[in-house]
C-alpha cells in the first residue's frame, strides 16, 4: 500500500518511501519503503521528493529486514546523504496498481471518522500500521489516545460517507 502526500489543487503524488540514515562514506542511504510494489525501486527509477528535488536510483540493495540501501545519482558523500534524511520519495498517483476487492489505499482511510455499529464516535483514523500478520488502523480517540485496531473484516467495515464502522471487541476502546 502507499501513502499520499497530495494537497488540494496540487499534482496527485503518493509517498513510496522515506529516506533514512546514510550508510558508509560515498552517499549510500537507507530507505524504508512505504509501498507493496518494490519494483518502484529499480535502478533508473526516479522520484520527486517532498522538497521538490528529483532523485534517480543509481544502485539498490536489500538492507536488513524490510529496508533498502540506495545510491542516488549525484549524491557522492555521506554529508550529501545526511542532508536527505527524513525526506519522502514520491511518484505520480497515476502509477498506482489497480486495487483488489476489499483493498484500500491508506490515504483513503486516514482522516475518516471511526464509529461503533451504534453510531457512537470512537475517534478518527490517524494512520495505518503495516504488520507481517495483519495491518492495523490507528484510531485517535477524542481524548487523544491512540488505539490500534486489527484491520480485519470481522472488526472493520468498508469506508462510506466519511466514516468507517468498527465493531471493536470489548475493552479495545
Amino acid at each position: 500500500m502507499s501513502s499520499s502526500t497530495e494537497d488540494a489543487g496540487a499534482v496527485d503524488r503518493i509517498a513510496v518511501g522515506r529516506i533514512g540514515k546514510p550508510h558508509g562514506l560515498h552517499g549510500e542511504i537507507t530507505v524504508l519503503p512505504d509501498t507493496d510494489d518494490l519494483d518502484r525501486f529499480a535502478v533508473g527509477s526516479s522520484f520527486v521528493t517532498d522538497t521538490g528535488r528529483t532523485l534517480v536510483i543509481a544502485s539498490v540493495k536489500p538492507y536488513r529486514d524490510k529496508g533498502l540501501l540506495l545510491h542516488f545519482e549525484g549524491v557522492r558523500s555521506r554529508i550529501e546523504a545526511e542532508n536527505l534524511r527524513g525526506i519522502l520519495l514520491t511518484v505520480d498517483a497515476d502509477t498506482r496498481r489497480d486495487l483488489e476487492e476489499d483493498e484500500f489505499w491508506p490515504d483513503d482511510l486516514t482522516g475518516l471518522d471511526a464509529v461503533a455499529p451504534d453510531g457512537s464516535v470512537l475517534g478518527v483514523v490517524d494512520r495505518i500500521e503495516f504488520g507481517p500478520g495483519q495491518d492495523r488502523l490507528v484510531v485517535k480517540t477524542p481524548l487523544g489516545v491512540e488505539v490500534e485496531v486489527p484491520f480485519v473484516s470481522a472488526i472493520v467495515g468498508d469506508p462510506a460517507n466519511g466514516q468507517i464502522v468498527i465493531d471493536a471487541p470489548e475493552g479495545l476502546f
